[in-house]
């Protein structure tokens, strides 16, 4: 006899079928951008909420990028003599410059923050008056802009500004991603992906919505010389599709089409000469060359790294008004989602840098050794012995706080 469907079954399956109706639903907001805003036109910054043109732009072609921190000089005295305050946020990542105002530098000084930036690999001023144009301008001298193809624009039309906006007219939906998942390089999946970067907030809440960043130098300099090697070989495919589909599934225009573009594992920084792992979860899909297995693995925990070692990190509290400059190259950063129902506006000028540059790319182009930050670090500061792996006189420690 055949079975004959119950109202249990029944209620089973209608159950079933609304979870999956509402998963469908549920879009990760890293790639799908919200059309967030409350409506209020009296906001002081309205200008510049959120826009998204339907345009159609040709696919990026390789450019000609000149790399300022080659030219400037390696003390940087124009920059920080200028400063009333230069503060270390810890020995890896994140510094601070007071005293200055940045519509005033020189072109030297600019060469001078463009390495300083890729040394400490982020840079944090606070107080400034420059405004979206200006810091458009001040960007250009990194490298040409670049101009996103599925997040927004200001109202106001600037096509080369990427406006960051949350209020209270949409709450983060934690079922639809992982901190984890957050951690990103911009847009690492372009031919040139992006150099010296600088976000403005220029509107955000008494507390909260802080941005994390996390050193792929440090990551590098933490992982067995053998696991270094191996990985120095390696290339990887960063994707661009994820974000795509999430505008459209949005509802959102796609400006340019989608690309998956390949990338070397570990890159070298141009100024600084630093090795870098260079994956981040936001946009790192596989290890080409080995294994399916294999690759997960190795991201799974080089993931892991960026999100876990706080040795690696340095975190930072806004306050409007506060501008950041971060190396792409060889950061990654993640956002806080604490501050809702208040608003955090911001507004980012992103250069393209050069195409990543392996390791063995690097040393055949230049002539020059790629290095280890930190072993160059140490021998600055005359520790010979950690630098040639003679540690016989140390102790290992432990944690007490």
């Amino acid at each position: 006899m055949a079975p004959v469907a119950t109202s249990i079954e029944a209620t089973a399956t209608r159950n079933v079928q609304t979870l999956k109706d509402e998963n469908s639903k549920v879009f990760n907001p890293f790639y799908s951008p919200a059309i967030a805003d409350d409506g209020d036109e009296s906001y002081v910054h309205a200008q510049y909420k959120p826009f998204f043109p339907s345009l159609s732009w040709p696919p990026l072609e390789e450019i000609q990028v000149t790399e300022r921190g080659l030219s400037a000089d390696p003390e940087k005295k124009s920059l920080l003599s200028a400063a009333n305050k230069v503060k270390h946020y810890t020995p890896t990542i994140g510094t601070e410059l007071s005293g200055i105002d940045l519509r005033q530098l020189s072109d030297s000084q600019k060469d001078e923050l463009a390495l300083l930036v890729a040394e400490r690999g982020v840079v944090f001023f606070r107080d400034q008056k420059i405004d979206i144009h200006e810091q458009l301008e001040l960007a250009r001298h990194f490298g040409p802009l670049h101009k996103h193809a599925t997040t927004p624009i200001p109202k106001a039309g600037i096509e080369e500004a990427h406006v960051v906006y949350n209020d209270h007219s949409r709450r983060p939906d934690p079922v639809s991603f992982s901190k984890l998942e957050l951690w990103h390089s911009d847009v690492s999946y372009e031919i040139q992906p992006p150099s010296v970067t600088s976000l403005k907030v220029i509107t955000g809440p008494e507390y909260g919505g802080d941005t994390l960043w996390a050193s792929g130098y440090a990551l590098y300099s933490g992982l067995s010389p053998g696991f270094q090697k191996y990985l120095e070989g390696l290339k990887a495919i960063h994707s661009a599709v994820a974000q795509a589909e999430g505008a459209r599934a949005a509802g959102l225009p796609v400006r340019r089409q989608e690309i998956e573009t390949v990338h070397p594992v570990v890159r070298v920084h141009p100024a600084t000469g630093w090795k870098s792992v260079y994956v981040n979860p936001g946009f790192t899909r596989r290890i080409v060359g080995i294994p399916k297995a294999e690759s997960d693995a190795i991201l799974s925990f080089l993931f892991h790294q960026i999100a876990e070692n706080v040795d690696n990190q340095v975190r930072f509290q806004w306050e409007p008004n506060s501008i950041a400059f971060w190396d792409n190259r060889v950061v990654v950063h993640s956002a806080t989602f604490d501050f809702w129902p208040a608003t955090r506006h911001a507004l980012r000028a992103t250069p393209h840098g050069e195409k990543p540059t392996s390791v063995e790319d690097y040393e055949r182009q230049t002539g020059k050794v790629a290095n280890d930050r930190q072993l160059e670090i140490w021998k600055q500061q005359g520790l010979e012995s950690q630098v040639n792996g003679k540690t016989s006189n140390s102790k290992a420690r432990g944690y007490n706080d």
